[in-house]
Formats: structure tokens, sequence, C-alpha cells
């Protein structure tokens, strides 16, 4: 490890192939000529996190907060310095999280409005590719628009369909018609004005980006950044 190197620890599993995304991408994010040029990563890639669908979207499931909490403090204990999340919905739980554990936790949602404000253009209209729970909690949308910006989710039918997706991705089907829907899902935000794209759902990352002339920005592409520069001091 580099001198004044942080270890980073991940909160993983939700959804497990999101988690190894996520350390494909740190990996890729780092130039190396040899192993010990790369980070210091402990991974908790936990699958067995209560649903995060079930407890905000569906009502009655169990709290995923306390096994969260459990692995944070897992990950700390281990000598993870940095947490991070490769999870936008189970940002929800972030406070609760990082009131249990004595090392910063990584807050995607604000290093997103942080980017996002640095566009130039700056955008007006982000539209939403995200699970239905992202809007139901209100997890970006306070957040967006204290920063000036407005924020499109899709309308309930399209935002149906894309719960589909990500329950479809989450199996492995990640088929031409899962993308087909997906990119028919953005293009109907485009024509109701979104002006830049939020991919905000780590199952949606697994995804080609849907091809559209506004800016995407992809959470997971951001959370990879702040964890290399969070490591690097």
């Amino acid at each position: 490890m580099t001198a004044g190197e942080k270890t980073i620890g991940i909160i993983g599993g939700m959804g497990p192939e999101a988690t190894v995304e996520f350390m494909r991408r740190l990996v890729a994010a780092v130039p190396a000529k040899d192993d010990a040029d790369h980070l210091h990563v402990i991974a908790d890639n936990n699958s067995k996190v209560p649903s995060r669908i079930k407890a905000l979207i569906e009502g009655g499931g169990e709290d995923p907060a306390p096994v969260l909490i459990g692995m944070a403090r897992g990950l700390e204990a281990a000598g993870a310095q940095i947490l991070a999340i490769p999870c936008n919905t189970a940002h929800y739980y972030l406070p609760r999280i990082a009131q249990a554990v004595n090392v910063p936790v990584l807050d995607v949602v604000a290093l997103t409005v942080d980017r996002l404000v640095a566009l130039s253009p700056k955008p007006h209209r982000i539209g939403m590719l995200a699970s239905p729970a992202v809007r139901r909690v209100g997890l970006f949308e306070s957040r967006l628009a204290a920063a000036g910006f407005e924020t499109l989710f899709p309308a309930p039918q399209d935002e149906a369909r894309l719960l589909g997706i990500i329950r479809a991705v989450k199996s492995g089907d990640v088929s031409p018609a899962q993308w087909q829907t997906y990119q028919d899902i953005a293009s109907t935000l485009a024509s109701r004005g979104a002006d830049a794209f939020l991919v905000a759902c780590t199952e949606l990352s697994l995804m080609l980006a849907p091809r559209l002339a506004q800016p995407v920005l992809d959470t997971l592409d951001i959370l990879v950044d702040a964890t290399v520069a969070a490591a690097r001091g």
C-alpha cells in the first residue's frame, strides 16, 4: 500500500454482481504496473441483506439497516478506513450506518449533486433511471432541488417497467429486449424535457447506457471516482 493510502471497505451484495462491477471499475480506475499499485479493498458482498424493495416499496419487509450496520462495523473492525455502498437505494440507510461507525461513509447522493453542478452547461431537468424506491423515499429529489435542479421520474407505467428490468438484471437477464425497454423509457423522459440523466441503480449500471443526446451520468462511476480520491487522500 502506498504511504498514506487508506483501506476501502465495501458494503456490498445489493446486488452481488453490481458489487463485483464496482470493484472491477475500481481496478480499472487506478493506473497500475503491478498488484501493489492497486487499492486495498475489503468487501462484504452480502447477498443476504434484507430486500430494500420489500422494505421500501412493498411494505412489511425486514428492515435492512441492522444488517447494513453490522456489515459496516465488521469492515471497520477488519481495518477499513473509508466505507462505500455500491447501491443507491441502500443510501436511504446511510445516516444510521454513519452514526454507527467511526470512519467516513461516502455519500453517493451528495457526490452526484456536486458532479451535476459542475457540468457545463449546467442541466436543469434530471431524468432519473432508478428503482421506484429512490423516488418513494425522496433520496435524490430534495437535494437536487436545493441545488437548483428539477427531477423527472418515469411515469407510473414506465416506472413499473423499469423495476421489471431491475428484477430481470438481478436474475441475469441483460438481453437486447431488456435494453430496448430501458432505451424507450429514457427516450420518453428526454421527450418530457430531461436535459441530463442519472443512472441511479447499480443493476442498471450493469447494462449498456441508453443512447441519448443528453449527458448520462452513472452514479456507480461517480462513487468509483470518489473512492479512489478518498483512498489516495
